[in-house]
């Protein structure tokens, strides 16, 4: 058991869309992430996916709407939903999603696995 502190996980971020491991809950892993830019439309077949958003504002495109967040607000993107998180600026997410949860697409280089910080 540790505690964490946000403040210190995100002064560690040095690039984006590389989320990191901060904690563990259950079958899911909680992350932290710096996102800028646009990552491309995929969708998670068997799990949800939550994001909340610390600083700045993100924007999450589906089909047929879109959400945006501002700092403190969270939301949760079903199963099997299409999705693309948009960033027009630098966005401090945390992020909430089953281990078992697959990156796909987008600019990260698909060969980085997840880490903890």
């Amino acid at each position: 058991m540790r505690k964490v502190n946000l403040d210190e996980k995100f002064r560690l971020l040095t690039d984006t869309w590389n989320p990191k491991i901060v904690a563990e809950l259950d079958d899911s892993y909680v992350k932290v992430a710096r996102l800028k830019g646009e990552y491309e439309w995929h969708t998670h077949a068997a799990e949800d996916e939550m994001f909340l958003v610390r600083n700045g504002h993100l924007t999450i495109r589906m089909r047929g709407g879109e959400v945006r967040l501002g700092p403190g607000e969270l939301f949760v993107v079903p199963r099997g939903t299409e999705h693309m998180p948009v960033a027009e600026h630098d966005v401090d997410v945390v992020v909430i999603e089953r281990k078992t949860t697959v990156r796909e697409g987008g600019p990260r280089d698909p060969s980085l696995r997840d880490e903890w910080i």
